[in-house]
């Protein structure tokens, strides 16, 4: 499926061309030049084109396509593939994003690489399959049992949603980890203007041992944090587990084992922050009046936000492109200067809670929330900039 051109204008570098593309198409377009193998899925609305996308595309260009029986079989198809040396993502909405968590904390605790795509609808349950929400932001990093890490990415425009799926798949090479790309309805089924080629996002191949398979380790870092598992096949070998592991990959219950094996679960994203968390601001540099928002709420956000400086409002706007780990530093930051802050986002207030946690009291933080499947209007975030 290829997005049609609408016009055709030519500068210094050549010829771009302009085309409408939806968000779900940009994650696809976005999967396939970030060198994605191997998709494994599940029908489910407001997802399905994704899916559409690359069943047409992956076999085209040699790579693989399997619709599964269900979500969990999903993920734990992407994993293998994953295993077996391929770039590997799966995309669902909220109830298949709730089946695969084991296989999410599973692919955590065993660090393999895989992109989780997760279009938020309302719920809980079936909720309005086709209309929109932000009620997985707290799923997306504690649905899964025990302590572990997470990244979560969240575009707001169809470029970004392109952009961030690359990201996505990079940051997973990178750190050896699921990410969770977190798109939501309106995200996903709106069409924007794209200018073509798009713009060039860095692509994260996976890094090998540089060890002969007599000395490789597999869960040895090699002097980082990072381990490299090579692909199954290629003489290397061991052995992949969920349970608390040593350095070969075997079960064991030697604390002192355990211990730094966890520590370096976290350590190996906690100590990436500034090349991990990514944050947006607008017209914060004078601004009394912070609205926080992400998602297609931004969309609504910004709106006000050119209301309320027609006004003569102070008003800036934070934008975070990484849900998790949640830009703590940068929210501190951009808030030093104001009274208010407001966060806009379709749930009862994921995000919310974030932003008071961060600030602690130092300003006061108040929510504008919707949750019945239509989006926060900027009328909305007026009237909590107005009151």
């Amino acid at each position: 499926m290829v997005p049609r051109a609408d016009a055709t204008a030519t500068g210094e570098s050549g010829t771009v061309s302009a085309v409408l593309m939806q968000g779900n198409e940009a994650v696809a377009r976005g999967a396939i030049d970030a060198g994605l193998g191997f998709y494994a899925g599940y029908p489910i609305t407001p997802a399905n084109e994704i899916a559409t996308v690359l069943s047409a595309e992956l076999p085209r260009l040699g790579r693989v396509f399997i619709q599964m029986e269900d979500e969990i079989a999903s993920l734990a198809a992407c994993i293998g593939a994953s295993v077996g040396g391929m770039k590997a993502a799966t995309a669902t909405s909220g109830p298949g994003f709730s089946l695969m968590q084991e296989g999410i904390g599973y692919a955590a605790a065993a660090e393999i690489p895989c992109v989780v795509i997760d279009v938020q609808r309302a719920g809980p349950s079936t909720g309005r399959p086709t209309a929109p929400a932000q009620g997985d932001v707290m799923q997306s990093r504690w649905g899964s049992h025990g302590d572990r890490p997470a990244i979560c990415l969240c575009p707001s425009s169809v470029l970004e949603a392109y952009q961030l799926t690359v990201r996505a798949f990079s940051l997973a090479e990178r750190y050896r980890t699921p990410v969770v790309l977190l798109m939501d309805e309106v995200v996903a089924h709106m069409r924007e203007r794209v200018d073509l080629p798009l713009p060039q996002v860095e692509v994260v191949a996976r890094t090998q041992t540089s060890l002969p398979p007599k000395e490789y380790v597999p869960y040895q870092t090699e002097g980082g944090d990072v381990p490299q598992l090579p692909p199954f096949g290629e003489g290397y070998r061991y052995h992949i587990t969920g349970l608390f592991h040593d350095r070969w990959g075997f079960p064991t219950r030697q604390l002192d084992e355990i211990g730094p094996w966890l520590e370096r679960l976290f350590t190996k994203v906690e100590d990436h922050l500034d090349d991990i968390v990514q944050c947006r601001e607008e017209s914060m540099a004078d601004a009394d009046i912070a609205l926080v928002a992400y998602g297609a709420t931004a969309r609504s956000a910004r709106h006000a936000l050119k209301t309320a400086r027609e006004q003569g409002r102070a008003v800036g706007m934070i934008r975070p492109l990484t849900i998790w780990p949640f830009p703590e530093a940068e929210m501190a930051r951009l808030t030093a200067g104001v009274e208010r802050v407001i966060v806009c986002e379709m749930n009862r207030g994921q995000v919310l809670r974030e932003v008071q946690r961060v600030l602690c009291g130092r300003v006061e933080v108040v929510g504008v929330n919707r949750r019945d499947g239509e989006m926060v209007t900027p009328a909305q975030i007026m009237r909590a900039v107005e009151a």
